[in-house]
């Protein structure tokens, strides 16, 4: 009988030498399928921004979305002072202008929509009624990320998109 210890027997290396392949290539799967979606996950991140722009005789509000993917606009939340706003005609000054939707929608990488819009004589008057309105948009990625995004512009993260119905802006 052979007293060779048990892991000096050439049969036990060979089988040890499959286990540690093996761990190591399970390792190297796992990690792979990690950054593959991290990759993807990077790949279809959206950034949204508002901006105001006024210029002599125009004022506007645009979004645009400078990331790499769609953002799915969950709901916007518009306030002149304290009180919630359904529509840019309740605020007084702004009975006047050009208005899109900007709750509810999709807007695809690098593109921008004009929620309002005011070309004429009265854009200082909405320019200085601008002052007092706070917008703020929650939107989330095809991989259901959301974020919450004011006009400071400095996205923060949300697990999801909950907005009470007294304050969610209709437009």
């Amino acid at each position: 009988m052979n007293n060779t210890a048990w892991y000096k027997n050439p049969e036990m290396i060979v089988a040890l030498s499959a286990l540690l392949i093996g761990l190591v290539t399970a390792f190297t799967s796992i990690y792979s399928a990690y950054v593959d979606r991290e990759y993807a996950r990077a790949a279809v991140w959206p950034r949204l921004e508002i901006f105001r722009s006024f210029s002599g005789n125009s004022f506007s509000y645009g979004v645009t979305n400078s990331g790499t993917g769609p953002a799915l606009i969950k709901y916007a939340k518009v306030q002149d002072g304290s009180k919630y706003i359904k529509m840019w005609k309740d605020i007084e000054s702004f009975n006047n202008i050009r208005q899109s939707h900007i709750g509810n929608r999709t807007l695809p990488p690098q593109d921008t929509i004009t929620p309002v819009s005011y070309k004429g004589e009265d854009a200082k008057i909405l320019a200085k009624a601008d002052n007092s309105i706070s917008i703020e948009l929650c939107y989330c990625s095809i991989y259901e990320e959301c974020w919450v995004i004011d006009r400071s512009n400095r996205p923060a993260a949300v697990e999801l998109c909950i907005i009470e119905d007294k304050q969610i802006f209709l437009q």
